[in-house]
């Protein structure tokens, strides 16, 4: 499997997240050995928690599938650079690898502070970026 084909599942579920009106961000959670451990989106607006984002929610999903609190061998794909409070969180989960589609420009962790997530954390970013940015812009577009 790709990367494209993990993003790809998280911008489904980013759709998901924009047909129940929160903010389109989707996010799932792989093995070393290609297994999808989680999957999540945004539900901060369903949950009335502002934490319940889908990185969040999918780290707690993973953790809870394998039993453990560290995922140092999985990758986290997302459709949105994290904030710096889902990095502190890919941090203390010790992701293995970090994937994300578009940039965050106004709240992504790498415009405050970019060696945030865990040192041994591998990063890739810009896959499906158009994508993924595309659905975030339309969702924005329709609320105005």
């Amino acid at each position: 499997m790709t990367p494209q084909y993990y993003m790809q599942l998280a911008l489904q579920l980013a759709q998901q997240a924009a047909e129940e009106g929160e903010i389109p961000v989707g996010a799932v959670i792989v093995s070393p050995q290609q297994q999808l451990l989680a999957k999540a989106y945004n539900q901060t607006e369903r949950l009335q928690d502002p934490t319940a984002h889908a990185e969040i929610l999918a780290i707690t999903a993973a953790c809870q599938a394998l039993g453990a609190k560290y995922l140092k061998q999985c990758s986290l794909y997302v459709t949105l650079e994290p904030c710096v409070m889902c990095a502190g969180a890919i941090f203390w989960a010790q992701i293995g690898t970090l994937v994300w589609g578009a940039s965050d420009e106004k709240r992504g962790f790498s415009m405050f502070e970019p060696t945030l997530v865990h040192p041994k954390t591998q990063l890739m970013h810009g896959v499906l970026a158009e994508e993924c940015k595309g659905l975030l812009q339309d969702f924005f577009r329709k609320l105005r």
